[in-house]
């Protein structure tokens, strides 16, 4: 009797998960064809944490996703996604994540930090070394501070990319990497919306993380973190022309080291995932590709 209740509502699970992927296709058959979909995946320290869950959203809606690109916190969750990485991987290492876990003080004239420990730290995920064994493209933004233009790496060993994507200035040192001073993307690539365009990507999806200004600033890493924020705001948001569909989860209320928030932001980012969803069934069914392409 257990083994047919059990049954039954496993079967009502599947006619449920059906009817999701068909609202969030808007009934279109599995045989029709779709554009290239990019995912852009903007910072935010940790209230990057919101886009485990984006993507959860998507997995259990059936979104398809073929390119990613990533700045900063952003990158890191695109490295884990684009590795196979399971969404309750991430979510258990965001609940135990501390600032010594990546970041090491050391106070110098480039920084207060240096950031080496993120490759140990991506290894709790993942043991993939190169963006060539990824299970999807991947493209990383980072910042040439003496250039001042955005440069994406989508091929070669991952960590130094990650690092200098993640490299906040004046908080982390620069990364040298390649005859290059590296720093964080989000200078260059707020939402890195072209990191997807350049990997083939033919409808974007980029999902924004707005920070907000709870209480006074409380150490020098906070007033450094607003400024930039006061500066994204009155920039020019040229990404927001390029995406398809911008997802905005509400993290406004949390600062940029909230780790201990993780179940909340992850909820703010599937609340808006979710009411993004008929805006990506549009895309996915106006944007069609032939399928001989």
């Amino acid at each position: 009797m257990g083994d047919g209740k059990n049954g039954e509502t496993q079967s009502l699970l599947r006619m449920a998960k059906e009817l999701f992927r068909s609202f969030a296709y808007g009934g279109s058959g599995s045989g029709a064809s779709r554009p290239r979909v990019g995912l852009a995946l903007a910072g935010g320290f940790a209230r990057g944490i919101a886009h485990i869950g984006v993507l959860r959203v998507f997995r259990e809606a059936g979104i398809p996703i073929d390119v990613v690109a990533g700045t900063s916190v952003g990158a890191l969750i695109a490295t884990a996604y684009c590795a196979g990485v399971p969404l309750e991987t991430m979510e258990r290492v965001a609940y135990e994540t501390k600032f010594t876990d990546f970041g090491r003080w050391t106070p110098s004239w480039l920084g207060l930090a240096t950031n080496h420990r993120l490759e140990q730290f991506l290894e709790r995920m993942t043991k993939v070394k190169r963006f060539e064994d990824l299970q999807k493209p991947l493209a990383i933004a980072t910042t040439d501070i003496n250039a001042g233009l955005p440069v994406y790496y989508c091929g070669g060993p991952i960590a130094p990319a990650l690092r200098a994507s993640c490299a906040y200035p004046g908080l982390f040192v620069p990364v040298q990497f390649e005859s290059r001073t590296l720093v964080d993307g989000f200078l260059t690539a707020l939402v890195p919306v072209e990191g997807t365009l350049l990997l083939g990507a033919e409808a974007v999806i980029a999902v924004y993380l707005e920070a907000g200004s709870i209480g006074e600033p409380r150490t020098f890493t906070d007033v450094l973190s607003r400024s930039f924020n006061i500066i994204q705001r009155h920039a020019d948001l040229e990404w927001r022309q390029h995406a398809d569909v911008v997802i905005e989860p509400d993290v406004k209320c949390f600062v940029w080291d909230d780790f201990s928030k993780s179940g909340e932001m992850i909820r703010a980012g599937e609340e808006a995932a979710l009411k993004a969803l008929p805006a990506i069934r549009n895309v996915l069914e106006g944007k069609k590709v032939h399928s001989d392409e």
